[in-house]
């Protein structure tokens, strides 16, 4: 590291935290600290529609102008010499980031104290968000860009003989995250800070995240992420603030009414917090992440000094797995239960987090019943649903508040956010793991299915006695279980009217009798009658036959009423959060309606004001203005203001400039900047050497086949197929140069899914390397797809697809940042791709395959035998068989696309089908890229049109819509 200034004394400042407070640690800063202090500003307007004055706006822009890039300069020494992680002889842009970091975290967590004792003081209600994933990315440049502060600390970088850039670089993407789920929860949390919005985000502190991608010969393989190793400087782990988790056990009744949940396994969640700023505000909002451990005396000394070390650090390795790796995998029971125990902790660290927070701010006034008035918890996807009966227990077992108190309290308080429409996907927990593991609560999940099923019965009644059994068997929450006594007796069918025993025996014998006795007579003989009469008395005093017991032999319970041993008993996570509790949100349009139509509709039926739709959004400081600078310059001047990075209405007024051709030459050198940036990449992660004269055209989103990465790589083996087939003349006339780019994980378990990885860098390795098609095609799969990545490939994209199949994918919001950044979409209506071309225009989107309503029906065609696939699609297959690409076996790949029945055959996800209608529509992305002023307003049309897709706009409708809650304005 490069001194340019002397090193500031050391100053420390500190102020404990008690568990479940609000108040947050000061840290070191010394005498720049004091000098900088007046960096922090007022924000402006909560919906920041409304700007402060003339005057307001140029002391803010004087305050900042004002900072000293020299004394930022002397502080990041100051981290480097004594806030030190690395020996004093090393200089390294390791080290740079390292201290540049803890300067930038001495201006935080003022604003970071500050807000919450603020909150405190004022005790205003709070959003919790709950969430298993938290996609984060790099905190250094959205840190610095949210305090206005990027300029300095490049100048002040550059003065200690580094650059910005390179020091950035050296921070580790958080792995806290797989895709969406986690980047729109990152999203939320930035725009939440920014509009002034009192919350906190909740996850787990995965020690390895998901997993490190690395692309070998064989395919994806995984290793531990390492994103820890170096350690992490935006957080502050509280020691005093940590909360029991409780496993197994059983539950026993006390003496004061209770249930008590007794015995079993124990362990602490430690709380570690980060700070989340606001952009042009004080706010500075919390993410606060749980680890797990025990207390030392759980390690057994006398067995390490025994010799049997494993034993000795067992109950260690237990606690501490739990935070060790996102979704691990749940092939295992043990697998199953360790995802269990993942989600069970986030659930309840946070709700006791959550609750002493309440009391303590609420003092001496405590009011159970004002919870759900200072208090709302929103579900990210069902992996937090068991909020729901740990609230439950919680004000019941702990608080010693009754049913339905707590219920009316839990049902208030707790939201849902669904993000799927999958099957697969709508979690369910097998019931006996569950009882294991958390018997208090499949106790309360029981009675709250015994009251969904009586209010079940209470809407539709026992008339229509198929209907009733259709609705219990789609809404109850515990599936494969024996109804309750009290409901099983609905669904007892009286046997058809037989002949009884009685009487068939006494027709035997009487034509035996007849028989024997040759009687003519049909009427009955005294002595007939007598011998008939003995018999019966004698073998009825034989039998000894309850009436309850000749009841039960006549009527017949319906098997639905019944557990079926063949099939497992499972808790329907889903079903779960949508009665427990007060709102259900879809996350796009089409999305929500099929939440309404198909997968809840029964729910919708009886709580239709339940169900509502909140698009989503994604953060402009992030997704363009940090990750774009050029092009958000660009903006700006034409615009007239940066207004519009809190404000994205004010993109539209690029529309007005489409065909100015100044502005249309300046988007097309931006452009093509962040296309160099791209061939950096790609040759740094790769070794692909690329040009930046072809299109890039990007697909970098989760390895699924819903998603269908196959149907693209199939495109391209078709382009590259028809390429072979031409001569060089030809080739060149007929086909744009493209850069086909893929990013994505696979899941370690999915199989499928890396099969597709592999055919992807099979095909890469062939194509790359054809000296017939040079420049004219070339396949990239960028390895270990993050944040970084997109920010870097984002910008310089050009086409980017979302070819999902139609109405299996709930949004989607990369779609989003591409569009925000001018690249044209390629892709089906599905997800947010509606309302991204509604908004855009149609003219300015690529669209191809078939509709939602049509699926259903195309796959019946399927099962049929009806489906004929089109030439073009068979001689793609049989190209791939013909081993042009390589010794790989595609067998099974293939496979999955033919047949009309049967797992993993008859081509589920309708790449077939939507085969023709693809590749034609890809010709005319061929025909419009070659008209660059055409695709040049196209690209400006796009970013003008994609306002909506703020997660700015979408937090300002939770917040009103969901959460009720208020903008708070530091003093």
């Amino acid at each position: 590291m490069v001194t340019a200034s002397p090193p500031l004394p050391l100053a420390t400042a500190s102020r404990p935290l008690a568990a479940g407070g609000g108040g947050l640690a000061v840290g070191a800063g010394g005498a720049v600290r004091r000098r900088r202090r007046g960096l922090v500003v007022r924000s402006v307007a909560s919906d920041r529609e409304v700007r402060g004055s003339a005057s307001t706006e140029e002391e803010l822009s004087s305050v900042l102008s004002s900072i000293d890039s020299s004394a930022i300069a002397s502080n990041i020494t100051h981290h480097a010499e004594f806030t030190p992680l690395f020996s004093p002889e090393h200089s390294s842009p390791l080290k740079a980031y390292h201290a540049t970091a803890r300067s930038v975290f001495d201006d935080l967590i003022m604003n970071w104290n500050a807000t919450y004792d603020y909150y405190n003081k004022v005790n205003v209600k709070q959003a919790y968000y709950l969430s298993m994933e938290f996609l984060q990315g790099r905190a250094l440049t959205n840190a610095i860009g949210n305090l206005e502060l990027t300029g300095q600390y490049a100048e002040a970088l550059k003065q200690l003989g580094q650059s910005l850039e390179d020091v950035a670089s050296q921070e580790p993407d958080p792995a806290l995250g797989n895709g969406g789920l986690g980047r729109l929860a990152s999203c939320f949390l930035d725009s939440l800070a920014t509009l002034n919005y009192p919350a906190w985000g909740y996850g787990l502190r995965y020690r390895y995240g998901l997993f490190k991608q690395i692309i070998t010969k064989d395919g994806q393989e995984e290793v531990a992420e390492n994103w820890l190793e170096m350690g992490n400087p935006w957080e502050i782990v509280r020691n005093d603030v940590f909360y029991p988790v409780k496993f197994y056990g059983k539950v026993v009744e006390g003496t004061d009414g209770r249930k008590h949940w007794i015995g079993g396994e124990n362990i602490k969640a430690v709380a570690h917090d980060v700070p989340i700023p606001g952009y042009k505000t004080k706010t500075t909002n919390n993410l606060r992440l749980w680890s797990t451990t025990v207390p030392s005396q759980n390690f057994d000394l006398g067995a390490f000094n025994a010799g049997d070390h494993a034993k000795a650090n067992e109950a260690h390795l237990n606690a501490e797995k739990i935070c060790h790796v996102l979704y691990p995998g749940d092939e295992s029971s043990e697998g199953k239960v360790l995802r269990l125990k993942q989600q069970y902790t986030l659930c309840s660290a946070s709700l006791q987090d959550i609750i002493s927070r309440f009391e303590t701010r609420a003092g001496d006034s405590l009011n159970w019943e004002d919870f759900p008035s200072k208090v709302a918890v929103q579900m990210n996807d069902t992996h937090p649903t068991l909020c729901i009966p740990e609230l439950m227990r919680i004000l019941m077992d702990v608080k010693g508040l009754s049913w339905n108190v707590a219920w009316s309290i839990t049902e208030r308080t707790v939201a849902y956010t669904n993000h799927t429409v999958l099957p697969e996907a709508l979690e369910k927990w097998s019931l006996d793991i569950m009882q294991k593991l958390l018997p208090r609560h499949v106790e309360i999940i029981e009675r709250i299915d015994e009251e969904l099923m009586n209010s079940i019965i209470s809407k539709y009644g026992t008339a229509d006695i198929s209907l009733l059994k259709q609705k219990l068997q789609e809404m109850r929450i515990l599936d494969n279980i024996d109804l309750p006594a009290s409901i099983a007796k609905l669904f007892i069918k009286p046997k058809e009217k037989k002949e009884s025993p009685d009487e068939s025996e006494r027709n035997l014998l009487m034509k035996s009798l007849e028989s024997i006795c040759e009687v003519e007579d049909e009427t009955e003989s005294e002595e007939e009658e007598s011998i008939l009469s003995e018999t019966m008395e004698k073998k009825a005093e034989s039998e000894d036959v309850s009436d309850a017991e000749k009841e039960d032999s006549e009527d017949e319970l319906d098997p639905f009423a019944k557990y079926d041993p063949k099939l497992p008993r499972v808790v329907r996570m889903a079903n779960l959060s949508v009665v427990g509790g007060h709102s259900v949100n879809g996350v796009a349009e089409i999305h929500s309606e099929i939440v309404k139509q198909d997968v809840f509709n029964s729910f919708y039926e009886m709580w239709p004001t339940k169900f509502q739709n909140k698009t989503n959004g994604v953060t402009p400081r992030r997704w363009i203005r940090f990750c774009n600078p050029e092009l958000s310059t660009i903006i700006t001047k034409w615009i007239g203001s940066d207004d519009w990075i809190l404000n994205t209405d004010k993109l539209a007024g690029l529309k007005k400039f489409a065909d100015n051709e100044d502005l249309q030459s300046e988007w097309r050198t931006a452009k093509r900047n962040s296309k160099m940036k791209v061939v950096s990449l790609i040759r740094d992660k790769t070794g692909y050497v690329v040009s930046p004269d072809a299109m890039f055209d990007v697909q970098i989103k989760r390895i699924h086949e819903y998603k269908r990465q196959l149907l693209n790589i199939l495109g391209i083996v078709y382009r590259y197929k028809k390429m072979k087939e031409m001569g060089a003349e030809e080739r060149i006339k007929n086909f744009v140069p493209r850069v086909c780019i893929f990013g994505g994980k696979a899941f370690a378990t999915y199989v499928q899914a890396k099969r597709i990885v592999k055919f992807i860098t099979d095909v890469a390795a062939t194509v790359n390397y054809d000296p017939d098609i040079g420049d004219l095609l070339k396949v990239v799969f960028v390895p270990d797809y993050n944040v970084s990545v997109a920010e870097t490939l984002i910008p310089g994209s050009e086409l980017s697809q979302h070819i999902s199949t139609a109405g299996m994918e709930a949004s989607g919001t990369s779609n989003m940042k591409f569009a925000m950044n001018g690249c044209m979409l390629i892709g089906t209506l599905d997800g947010a791709n509606v309302e991204i071309r509604e908004e855009v225009g149609e003219e300015n989107f690529f669209l191809f395959g078939a509709r939602a309503p049509e699926i259903a029906g195309l796959r019946q065609e399927r099962a049929e035998g009806k489906f004929v696939p089109d030439p073009r699609f068979e001689e793609v297959k049989g190209y791939v068989r013909s081993g042009v690409f390589g010794t790989s076996n595609y067998d099974e790949l293939m496979g999955s696309l033919e047949g009309n029945e049967g797992y993993g055959r008859a081509d589920y996800f309708l790449v077939g089908k939507d085969f023709p209608s693809y590749i034609e529509c890809q010709e005319k992305v061929d025909e419009a890229y070659r008209d660059q002023k055409l695709w040049t307003r196209m690209s400006i049309l796009n970013t003008a049109g994609s306002p909506k897709f703020s997660s700015d706009r979408t937090i300002h409708e939770y917040a009103k819509d969901i959460w009720d809650i208020n903008p708070v304005i530091l003093p």
